[in-house]
C-alpha cells in the first residue's frame, strides 16, 4: 500500500537566489498555483470539458501567466516537463508559462469542492513523484491551492509556487516558495523562503 506522504518545512532556509539555482538543477519539482481567476470555487454547474462552466484566467491572471515564464526563463529554465490540472485556468496557465508541452494530470485536479477526492488524488500525485528521476530536468505542476497545502503543509496565492527536491523512497522535500509570478519589486517583496 502506499503511504500518503506528509510535508514539513525544512529546518534550514533557502535563499532566494538558491531557489532560482535550483530551479536549473535536476530532481526539483515547481508545484505552481494557477494565475489569477477571479471568484471562489467553481459555479454549481461546473463540466471538466466546458470552460465555459469554469471560473477562468482573467486578463490579469493570463498577464500573470506570461510573467511567470517570462521570469523562469530569465533564471535559466529554457524547457521544463509540464503538467496540469485537468481544469481550463489551470491549463491555460500552464500553457501561458510557454516552456513546452503541457499534460493534463488528473492528480493534480482540484478537490476543494470534492472532497471525497481527496484521498485518491494524493495517492496518484504521490505515485507520480515516485516514478519521477531524482535527477530529471524541472517538473513544473500547475494545480490549485488545495493541492499544493496538502503536499507542502502550507497554502500559496495565485501564481505562486513551491519548489520541492525529489528524494528517492522519501516524500519530496520542501526547498522554499516563490511568487515567480509577480512584476518587479513586487515579486521581490512577496517571495519568501521556509
Amino acid at each position: 500500500m502506499l503511504a500518503l506522504w506528509v510535508l514539513t518545512p525544512p529546518l534550514a532556509t533557502a535563499s532566494e537566489n538558491e531557489l532560482a539555482t535550483r530551479l536549473q538543477q535536476g530532481g526539483h519539482v515547481l508545484m505552481l498555483r494557477h494565475a489569477h481567476a477571479p471568484g471562489f470555487g467553481d459555479p454549481p454547474h461546473f463540466k471538466l470539458d466546458d470552460c465555459t462552466t469554469q471560473r477562468n484566467l482573467d486578463a490579469s491572471g493570463r498577464a500573470q501567466a506570461m510573467a511567470a515564464g517570462g521570469w523562469l526563463r530569465g533564471q535559466g529554465v529554457k524547457a521544463a516537463r509540464v503538467y496540469s490540472s485537468q481544469w481550463c485556468r489551470s491549463l491555460e496557465t500552464a500553457r501561458l508559462l510557454n516552456l513546452g508541452d503541457v499534460t493534463p494530470l488528473p492528480a493534480l485536479n482540484s478537490f476543494f469542492e470534492r472532497t471525497h477526492d481527496r484521498v485518491n488524488s494524493l495517492v496518484a500525485l504521490n505515485a507520480f513523484f515516485a516514478r519521477q528521476p531524482a535527477d530529471g530536468p524541472l517538473l513544473i505542476l500547475v494545480t490549485h491551492f488545495v493541492n499544493i497545502q496538502a503536499i507542502a503543509g502550507f497554502g500559496v496565492g495565485s501564481g505562486e509556487g513551491v519548489l520541492l527536491q525529489l528524494q528517492p523512497g522519501e516524500a519530496p522535500r520542501v526547498v522554499g516558495r516563490l511568487d515567480v509570478g509577480a512584476p518587479g519589486p513586487a515579486r521581490t517583496r512577496r517571495r519568501s523562503v521556509l
